[in-house]
């Protein structure tokens, strides 16, 4: 699949829930791509504070905000996530569903999913709990601070945003959003393939936390002394 450069081409409806750092940070993001944002959460000064933050369209609750677009952010912590997404099913039905989440416990060396493994991840028991809901996953590898830059580039290149999507219609959906952040859309599968993106998060943290950089991890192939273009 591929996508191209639409910032500007229209203008969303995003409905976020939660007023975390992630939600204020995200939701700027898209305000200054020119999409409309509402916030919503259960705490209504929380939800006040933090669309004034960003400048957003709107606030209100969070069932306000899950009927407010035809996009929906869960900026909430993981293990919370999924019962959210269940007590608003009705109101998320048919609507893209963006998890950002990423399920992660400390420990004694470091950070570690909190989530069973294996093909199990937060995305998939969303979809369950919200099965008329187009859920992706997205977001969750970078830190907050990350989307308070203006179309974040690196190395001379636009940041690229790893997603995991059942219906094309969403996949197309986060990939028109993220192009219009300035960033490239970076397909990976299936949401049977979220919990490489949770897991890949978690390392990421894991990382950083030990003093590291995850991207010395993994150099381009075609760099290595002796690479041959074929």
């Amino acid at each position: 699949m591929t996508f191209h450069d639409t910032k500007g081409s229209r203008t969303m409806r995003i409905g976020i829930l939660g007023t975390g750092a992630m939600a204020a940070a995200l939701g700027g993001a898209w305000v200054r791509a020119g999409h409309e944002v509402m916030v919503g959460g259960r705490d209504a000064a929380a939800a006040a504070g933090t669309a004034a933050r960003m400048g957003a369209a709107a606030h209100g609750s969070a069932v306000e905000a899950a009927r407010y677009g035809e996009a929906v952010l869960l900026a909430v912590p993981a293990d919370t996530a999924p019962q959210l997404a269940e007590e608003l099913a009705t109101e998320l039905a048919g609507r893209t569903v963006l998890d950002c989440t990423v399920p992660m416990k400390p420990s004694g060396d470091g950070p570690v999913l909190s989530t069973a493994g294996g093909t199990d991840s937060v995305a998939t028991r969303i979809a369950v709990a919200a099965p008329d809901a187009h859920v992706v996953k997205v977001f969750g590898i970078c830190h907050e601070s990350i989307w308070t830059l203006p179309q974040p580039s690196f190395e001379g290149a636009p940041l690229a945003v790893p997603f995991c999507a059942d219906t094309p219609s969403a996949a197309a959906l986060a990939g028109e959003l993220i192009a219009s952040m300035g960033c490239t859309p970076l397909p990976c599968g299936g949401l049977h393939r979220a919990a490489l993106l949770e897991a890949a998060a978690v390392f990421a943290v894991g990382v950083w936390w030990s003093g590291g950089e995850a991207r010395h991890a993994f150099p381009v192939p075609a760099l290595a002394p002796g690479a041959v273009d074929d």
